[in-house]
């Protein structure tokens, strides 16, 4: 799948485009991050040379195996759920990342805010994850507790608290559903915090429904399969 990275990317690029177009939106209100689980450091530099700079890991393990082996100009994003003892590794391991798109709780926030400090880099951009679904198998913050969580993460003088994060339903039935309920909340948090929507990005949007993320308000989608193919699962993922 290597050899058809870059041009998938533009592919993909272009699709973006179409749907902002459809929407009345500007291009660069939208990042686009190049989900690359499971993907070798191969595959993102192609991507890389193609002229993206946005790349998202689920797993710590895999970040900080890569990011040391890809440019330093990199933005990395974290995408999948941090656990608690992995904080310290992933802010020390990698100088360039970007942004946890995935604090679900007090806890992971404080052990974030401690670990740049500790490092005494620029502070983190932070998304904080929201479960639109109510999939119990979905990691994420009830949509009623959003705003206590992401007033905590601006008493974090570490973390600059940055939008909301979702994932769809894996059919997508209830995609609009549950992206609509991520714009709720950002109201909801926009409100109370006395700041315009345009401060608060939405992360939604994969490869099956980026488009219809992006004509919902996403500013941040998450594509994986449609940049670089299939998903290449080791025997055992580790996370």
């Amino acid at each position: 799948m290597t050899s058809s990275a870059a041009p998938s990317l533009k592919a993909v690029l272009d699709r973006v485009q179409g749907a902002t177009e459809r929407s009345g939106r500007n291009l660069q209100e939208i990042r686009v991050v190049a989900a690359s689980k499971t993907k070798s450091v191969s595959a993102l530099r192609q991507v890389y040379d193609a002229g993206h700079r946005f790349f998202g890991e689920n797993y710590v393990q895999e970040i900080l195996q890569k990011a040391p082996q890809l440019p330093d100009d990199i933005e990395w994003h974290l995408i999948g759920n941090l656990q608690s003892n992995k904080v310290k590794p992933l802010i020390a391991g990698v100088p360039n990342l970007a942004c946890v798109e995935t604090v679900d709780d007090e806890k992971i926030a404080n052990l974030l805010d401690r670990a740049v400090a500790t490092v005494g880099r620029k502070p983190l951009k932070v998304f904080v994850q929201v479960n639109t679904s109510g999939e119990i198998s979905k990691f994420g913050v009830e949509p009623a507790v959003c705003v206590d969580l992401v007033k905590h993460i601006t008493n974090c003088p570490n973390l600059e608290f940055s939008g909301l994060m979702t994932i769809g339903m894996l059919d997508y039935s209830s995609t609009p559903e549950n992206f609509k309920m991520l714009s709720n909340c950002r109201s909801e948090v926009c409100k109370a915090l006395g700041i315009p929507e345009t401060q608060c990005e939405l992360s939604m949007g994969m490869t099956g429904d980026f488009e219809q993320a992006i004509e919902m308000g996403s500013t941040n989608v998450r594509i994986g399969t449609a940049i670089f193919g299939a998903r290449e699962y080791p025997t055992k993922d580790e996370k």
